[in-house]
């Protein structure tokens, strides 16, 4: 069984004295649940651990509830610390006012209660911690899995996890493609629209949020104006509908717009879009014909190598505070660029079959001369390296 860095920071920050609300936040079907487990198996604190899943929305009193349970246990067996686990608050209306309630109460009366909390992305975050919750919790993100877990847990070869990306849940079904597809449409796909999202956000036109991931993941790598994706859709209203459900999608850790880098940052955000998914698995039950057929394509396999390498670089930005953006001028294009605070930017071409050379990374270099490069693939670092590597490692040897 796979450990994740997550679960050693986890552990680390629940040996610490009780000062802030540990928030374990993930896309679905990365192992927030699976790591909790093993978090529990490990400790030698009290643990009261708890799901409200199948909790009415309207009763946000349930976390009041469980938080006395751990306050007698306390009590009856005077225990001087214990943790509560609480997995899939997000579904709770009001929760984060209770659990300021509860938390701010156990601070005033000197009560050792540690607190976990678990929720969907940062459609969790935005929508309850930094409403009530502010200077009251620290964030843990679980990304979806890299390249090096997929290979130690499933033998993933470098191809396979190009194709099927980084869902540890579909690894065992690879071998049949309608099965395997059926699974990421309704354990994964369907799921993170219909109760990650809609049931977090407001969204006027769920068909159409449905309609722009389906169209934007099948068109992952690809740099599509707001116009064009407008004209291929029912009813999409205007390109700020459009905009604003790309945020909420790139919030769930589904599907982003990348947008182009520039030194001014109204012009980058009025940018043409490159669109982005998080997991190439999202690329393939959309776009794929099947992992053969892709890979005996070199062209489309092009395709599948670049999302490979944005989902790697949209993954560990969020971790590690990153900027991912594109640059293009006239003909000449970097697949990504990094911004790294407070100064560093790194230029990342990919080289694959998906186009031919270009001058791009030699002609950003001149026009940002502190500017760093990297070229991944053909030429420069192996993709299987670059992918095996921790991008922090890349951002900080270049800075």
């Amino acid at each position: 069984m796979i450990i994740r860095n997550q679960l050693i920071t986890l552990q680390e920050r629940m040996q610490e004295p009780r000062q802030f609300i540990q928030v374990l936040a993930g896309p679905r079907q990365v192992g927030k649940t699976t790591l909790i487990k093993q978090f529990v198996e490990r400790c030698n604190v009290p643990v009261h651990s708890v799901n409200a899943d199948a909790v009415a929305e309207n009763q946000s009193e349930w976390i009041a509830e469980q938080w006395n349970i751990v306050r007698n246990r306390m009590l009856l067996y005077k225990y001087e610390e214990h943790i509560l686990i609480i997995d899939e608050i997000q579904k709770l209306n009001n929760w984060s006012e209770v659990v300021k309630r509860e938390w701010d109460a156990d601070t005033w009366n000197n009560i050792n209660i540690k607190v976990v909390l678990l929720g969907s992305s940062r459609l969790l975050l935005k929508d309850g911690l930094t409403e009530s919750l502010a200077g009251r919790f620290e964030m843990i993100r679980m990304p979806h899995w890299s390249f090096v877990e997929m290979r130690e847990a499933f033998g993933f070869d470098l191809n396979k996890y190009i194709y099927y990306g980084g869902y540890p849940g579909a690894a065992k079904l690879i071998g049949s493609k309608n099965r395997w597809k059926q699974y990421m449409l309704q354990s994964i796909i369907d799921p993170a629209i219909e109760k990650d999202v809609l049931m977090t956000k407001r969204i006027h036109k769920p068909a159409l949020l449905r309609q722009v991931f389906e169209l934007g993941s099948a068109c992952s790598g690809e740099i599509v104006a707001y116009t064009k994706l407008l004209g291929q859709l029912q009813d999409a209203g205007n390109a700020s509908t459009l905009a604003n459900y790309l945020y909420t999608l790139g919030e769930a850790n589904l599907l982003c717009a990348i947008p182009k880098f520039a030194k001014n940052v109204v012009r980058k955000y009025q940018s043409i879009p490159k669109l982005q998914v998080y997991n190439t698995g999202l690329l393939s039950v959309y776009q794929g014909k099947g992992f053969e057929a892709e890979l005996l394509s070199p062209e489309r396999w092009g395709r599948w190598v670049e999302s490979a390498v944005g989902a790697h670089l949209m993954n560990a930005a969020e971790e590690e505070g990153y900027q991912i953006t594109y640059w293009r001028e006239d003909n000449s294009e970097v697949d990504f660029v990094i911004s790294a605070y407070p100064d560093t930017t790194l230029a990342i071409e990919v080289k694959s079959g998906h186009r031919k050379d270009n001058a791009g990374l030699h002609l950003f270099r001149e026009k940002y001369k502190d500017a760093k490069t990297l070229v991944v693939g053909t030429g420069g670092f192996s993709l299987e390296e670059f992918l095996s590597i921790p991008l922090r490692t890349f951002v900080e040897t270049l800075r």
